[in-house]
């Protein structure tokens, strides 16, 4: 029995679809007004502005000093951000949505958006190379190209993407709503997190929002790119057939009639498929006699008639055995 993920597609029935979300000018808008956000902050920590001096006051106020007892349970919360532990348990859900829906765009999606993640945080991490807090040098510095990693929050920003792909892909506006607001509260946590362990700048979690934030809103540009994909892998999986070098044949819907097979389809009418012709093409006459029942597909049908013989028995006549119900022929004496 198959058990891969293909099989199960085919077994189970299909829901209705879900609409994908489009870029509306709503959409439009808010990426606008986010991206001019992300650029004022890379500005701001560029410029040495308040912005940085906010982050030294922060650095410096120690929050991890001020409140010991909830160290260690923040320290489990801001795995909730980490890319490996929240991109296992989300891709499990989405698997399992994946497998009822009958399609791949669910793990799609959340691969096309942590791929942009990767590319885009980790871009601009490289670039700045920004110190974190634990590492700086100078009070009063933004600590930019200096080698480090940390400017925009990447906890932050994962926790934005991993927790937002769930309401993006949501089936019902409600749904959307409620994901929508558990992505903003633990994101939000995530970020102030980072900032009470020390290991980010307040501006890191900022930027870590706004980077997250433009990733979830720009998805419907990338749709198309998912859809595409989506349907190769499926062309790839009918050309190469099911494992083993078995092809692959879709399951019958609910009260359709069974596929013909090939020896039938090459052959044309069966038995079991056309009535029989009699001389003519003409169809035998009806009889009171039951008419046998048909053979499954791909069974020849044996016909009740037994085959035409000549007139007659083709044993010859025994002259010594006198014929049922008759007298004995008269045998002459012998002697006499």
């Amino acid at each position: 029995m198959r058990t891969d993920i293909f099989a199960r597609l085919d077994r189970e029935p299909e829901p209705p679809k879900i609409e994908t979300p489009r870029m509306s000018r709503h959409r439009i808008a808010l990426f606008g007004g986010t991206l001019a956000f992300y650029l004022a902050i890379v500005i701001a920590v560029l410029m040495s502005s308040w912005l940085v001096a906010l982050d030294w006051k922060v650095m410096l106020f120690r929050p991890y000093q001020q409140w010991p007892e909830i160290h260690a349970a923040l320290d489990y919360y801001v795995v909730l951000g980490q890319r490996g532990p929240t991109a296992v348990m989300v891709a499990c859900w989405l698997g399992w949505r994946s497998w009822r829906q009958h399609t791949l765009r669910p793990l799609l999606t959340l691969g096309a958006s942590l791929l942009l993640l990767n590319l885009t945080v980790g871009a601009v991490k490289i670039g700045l190379g920004r110190l974190g807090p634990h590492y700086a040098t100078r009070i009063g510095s933004a600590e930019l190209f200096a080698g480090g990693d940390i400017f925009p929050s990447g906890h932050t920003a994962n926790a934005v993407v991993t927790w937002g792909i769930l309401a993006y892909l949501a089936a019902t506006p409600r749904a959307r709503r409620y994901l929508s607001a558990m992505s903003a509260i633990v994101s939000l946590g995530v970020g102030l997190t980072t900032v009470y362990l020390g290991t980010h700048w307040l501006s890191d979690v900022l930027l870590g929002w706004a980077a997250g934030l433009l990733i979830l809103l720009g998805l419907p540009w990338v749709e198309p790119l998912i859809t595409r994909a989506e349907n190769w892998i499926f062309a790839a999986r009918a050309r190469l057939g099911a494992p083993g070098g078995r092809p692959v044949h879709p399951a019958p819907a609910p009260g359709a009639p069974p596929p013909v097979p090939a020896a039938q389809q090459a052959g044309g009418e069966t038995a079991a498929q056309s009535p029989a012709r009699g001389p003519a093409g003409r169809p035998p006459a009806a009889s009171g006699r039951p008419r046998p029942h048909s053979a499954p597909p791909g069974h020849a049908v044996r016909s009740e008639r037994s085959p035409a013989t000549p007139a007659g028995s083709r044993r010859p006549p025994h002259a010594d055995r006198a014929p049922r119900g008759g007298t004995a022929p008269v045998r002459p004496v012998a002697g006499g």
